[in-house]
């Protein structure tokens, strides 16, 4: 069972394979991503999770823009948010969105494990085996 919540750049799902998905959508390089905007997903995630940690896959391939720090900090120390986040997997189609990526992982949160891809199914593998880890058997 799929469940879902969607904003006008965003969107935000889970199903039966217990990984948080996150779409992002934004065409305008001038966009940058604010506390506003970071406090809705924050809530949505923290929804769908409905207490239980996930991996996070996060499509980032037909957007852009950047972050104010604010937000970026937010993301990675909002205390909900460490509670469900067991790792993370960027799917991307762009060498700048990369660089956005190790920045702010360097920077604001290099605790979380993460890697990138440009396909769908590494990236879902990559959480698959890492909320395996977490939960400590290949069956939930």
């Amino acid at each position: 069972m799929s469940k879902m919540i969607g904003f006008k750049n965003a969107i935000f799902w889970t199903d039966d394979t217990g990984i948080l998905y996150c779409e992002f959508s934004n065409n305008d390089p001038s966009f940058k991503l604010d506390i506003d905007n970071v406090m809705s997903y924050i809530k949505a995630i923290t929804t769908l999770c409905d207490g239980k940690a996930m991996p996070f896959l996060i499509d980032l391939k037909d957007t852009c823009g950047t972050f104010s720090m604010t937000a970026a900090k937010l993301v990675a120390k909002n205390p909900d948010l460490i509670k469900l986040r067991i790792s993370e997997s960027y799917l991307i189609d762009r060498l700048g969105v990369k660089l956005l990526i190790a920045f702010y992982k360097r920077l604001y949160d290099p605790i979380t494990p993460f890697k990138v891809f440009n396909d769908l199914e590494p990236a879902k593998n990559f959480c698959l085996e890492t909320k395996n880890i977490y939960y400590g058997s290949s069956k939930i």
